[in-house]
Parts: structure tokens; sequence; C-alpha cells
């Protein structure tokens, strides 16, 4: 059986939502003739931790596990915050924050960390990685990023090692979404870039998360055309598998976001027809798993929905399937036309109505008319006509799980076989 070194920072115990897309390819990988190796961080400190990840990990897998070094400790104290407090990602670059502290440190991490806040994990991963690759022998090397950080270290160990390099990109790496608000200097903006061209001139092959991402790569670095590949993000059906919806009816219908949301996807619309819908007497409530930016709680507030809104935070992956299960819609947020939330596939397989908000994002409304599991709306809608009329959009399953991650790791174990053959 060939190996392949997966790179991920995100990696249980660790509870960010990233971890699912290496965990699902390394469960699957070996169906299809892949042994894989996990080179991540010792303690990520960022995220909540999920103890119950621990379990979803095959014992068999080898995994190398690294020191780091990061920001959050110095931004904590800088800020004035506690040193056991924990960060949210929606806060950290919110722009409602006018703080002098908070602004210095935004402009710190968008001009002094390249590619990004983890760039302090590389030289304990090339470090390990040539520890591990002088004694055993691999096939290829997979990176997974955001954190960018990742990418480099597979480059690097591609280029030490001769192998071939198959960086993923979740996010894109110089303009994603969270950059346009801050100004980023020329030098900052020119490192980053080579960085980017490196690695995507580097690998054997690239692969994205959704095609009007690698669109957007292509036009940038037309020489990767016939070497990359899409591979959505997709679910693991097999945890679906086990799990019911709640017996009985509540007496309230509930709208559930899963996730981080961030000051950028606010819904005013959105708000005031929940809150026209409850004045016409329908018992409508809002939860929120995950992190909630402060523009976001405000404007509902301002809407009138304080009393009917929920902040549980970050809840353990099972409980949140099981919230997003029992929910009676379920609403998302799209950033821009080349992002699609990871969350969305999981929406998907619950069966439960989706409501989905982004510009000019035809690959989500697709999956949506494909599926019939929703509808996108833009940010100027009020997606009521999902919220009214809910009994029309019933996900056809046989579509839905063609997403399932198991048949992306087969599709992705074929990319590696091609450069590796």
């Amino acid at each position: 059986m060939k190996k392949v070194l997966i790179i991920t920072y995100y990696w249980p115990p660790s509870g960010k939502a990233s971890l699912h897309y290496p965990l699902d390819l390394a469960r699957y990988f070996p169906e299809n003739g892949w042994e894989p190796v996990i080179l991540t961080v010792e303690d990520e400190k960022f995220s909540h931790p999920d103890e119950s990840m621990l379990g979803q990990i095959d014992p068999g897998i080898k995994t190398i596990r690294t020191g780091t070094w990061e920001p959050f400790g110095m931004y904590k104290k800088f800020t004035g915050r506690k040193k056991d407090a924990q960060l949210i990602a929606s806060e950290t670059v919110s722009t409602s924050n006018k703080k002098l502290t908070h602004r210095i440190s935004i402009w710190i991490r968008m001009n002094l960390f390249i590619p990004d806040a983890r760039a302090g994990w590389y030289f304990y991963a090339v470090k390990k990685g040539k520890q591990f690759l002088e004694k055993e022998k691999i096939d290829a090397v997979i990176s997974i990023g955001p954190p960018h950080t990742a990418h480099l270290i597979g480059r690097k160990l591609s280029r030490r090692y001769g192998l071939p390099h198959f960086p993923v990109f979740i996010d894109p790496w110089v303009d994603i979404i969270y950059y346009k608000a801050f100004k980023r200097n020329p030098l900052t903006l020119f490192i980053d870039n080579y960085f980017e061209s490196s690695v995507v001139k580097n690998a054997r092959g690239v692969v994205f998360v959704t095609g009007s991402m690698r669109e957007d790569y292509v036009k940038k670095y037309p020489g990767i055309k016939n070497k990359s590949e899409v591979f959505y993000w997709g679910y693991n059906d097999n945890i679906f598998s086990g799990l019911v919806k709640g017996s009985g009816r509540r007496n309230e219908e509930v709208i559930v976001h899963a996730g981080n949301i961030f000051d950028y996807q606010n819904v005013p619309l959105f708000w005031k027809k929940i809150k026209t819908e409850i004045e016409k007497g329908r018992n409508l409530k809002l939860k929120f798993i995950g992190t909630v930016s402060p523009v976001i709680k405000s404007a509902i507030s301002g809407a009138g929905l304080h009393a009917h809104t929920e902040y549980p935070g970050f809840l353990p992956y099972t409980e949140m399937l099981s919230e997003i299960m029992n929910a009676d819609f379920l609403f998302v947020c799209a950033t821009e036309k080349r992002h699609m939330p990871g969350k969305l596939f999981e929406y998907l397989r619950t069966g439960n109505p989706v409501i989905a908000f982004g510009h000019d994002n035809s690959e989500i409304e697709k999956i949506l008319n494909i599926t019939n599991a929703g509808k996108l709306f833009g940010y100027n809608e009020d997606g009521g006509e999902v919220l009214e009329n809910p009994e029309k959009y019933s996900a056809i399953m046989s579509e839905v799980k063609k997403f399932d991650r198991r048949n992306t790791a087969r599709e992705f174990s074929l990319l590696l076989n091609k450069f590796t053959d």
C-alpha cells in the first residue's frame, strides 16, 4: 500500500470544522490503496477543543505531532483579555471594535504574519517532517489550508525529498475574504503572492473545494488548468446513518445557524422577516451554534429578536449534528461567489429546508436546485420564500449522497495514482 503524508493544522481534539475534510480522507484512503500519515500540531490553542472527536480517529493511523509558536497569548495580553479566555474568530477580525489595541493587533496580523498567524508552525513541522521522511518512504504529500502555512511546509518537504505535492485550498490565499476589509502593505502582498505562486507552481496537482475558486486561480495561474481538480467539501454519511430526528413536535419553529458568522454576513431583511412572522403568530426562534460577531448580535437585538434568540456557542460535533437534524430551518451565509460553507453539505443531509444568502454564488444555487434542499437569496432579500413555504423543499437524498466524503477520498486517490504510478 502506498503512503501519503497529510499536513493539517487542525486535527482532533481540535473542534475546528476544518479538521473534517482531512479526517475523512484519512478514514477512507486505505479503502483505495493509500495509507495516511498525519503531520499536525501538538496543541492547537485557538479553537474550542472537542474531545469527542478523538474517538473518530482510526487508532492505526500514524500521527506526528509537533510543537508550534502561536501569537494568541501575546494578542490576549495586548488587548487586555484573560490568559484562559477563549478567542472568538468573528471578534478578532471585527470592524466594529474601534479600540486602539484591537486596530493595532489587526494591522500586525495583516502585515507581519505571512502567510498567516500560524507561520510559527513552519519550522517545527518541517523539522519533524524531515526526521520522519529520512526514515520512512512516502509516495505523496497533501497539505490542507488554511492555514496556508501548511502549504509552505508541504512545498518544502516536496522539494527536499522529490515528492509530488497536492495542496488543498479550502479558502483562497492572498485575497481571502476577511482581508478585504483591511489594508495590507505592498511588501506584505508581494511576499504573500510569491509564496502562493511558488506553492501552486511546484504542485503536481492542486485541489479546490469549489469550482469558482478553481476558476479564479486558473485566471491567475493559467499553468494549473490541467493539473487542478474540484473535490467539494462534502460530509460523512457514516456519521449521519446513526442519527435520527427527535420524536414529537415542539410548540416552536427553530431556525439554526451552525458555524462562525461575521460582521459582513449580516442579513437585516431576514431578521425583519422573522420578526414579522412572529408578529403574525408564529413561534419562531433563532439559534446560533458557534461564534457570532458583535455586528450580528446588535442587528438581531435591533430587530427586536433578542428574546427569540439563543446563543449556545460551541457544541461538540455530534451535539451540533443533533441540533441541525432537529431544526425546522437551517440558514447559512456565503461570503462571496467562491465561498461554499462546509456546513451546507451537512445541512443538505438533514433534509431540512435551507435558507442560504450570498451574492452571485451560482455554485450554491446550483447545488440547492439539484438537491431541491432550499434556495439562495441575495443579502438584499428576506428569505421569505422558504420561510413561508417549507413544504416545497424536500431534499433528494440520491443527489445529496453524491457529496459523501467516501466518494471524495476515492476521487482523490485516483488523482494520487495518476501522478505516482
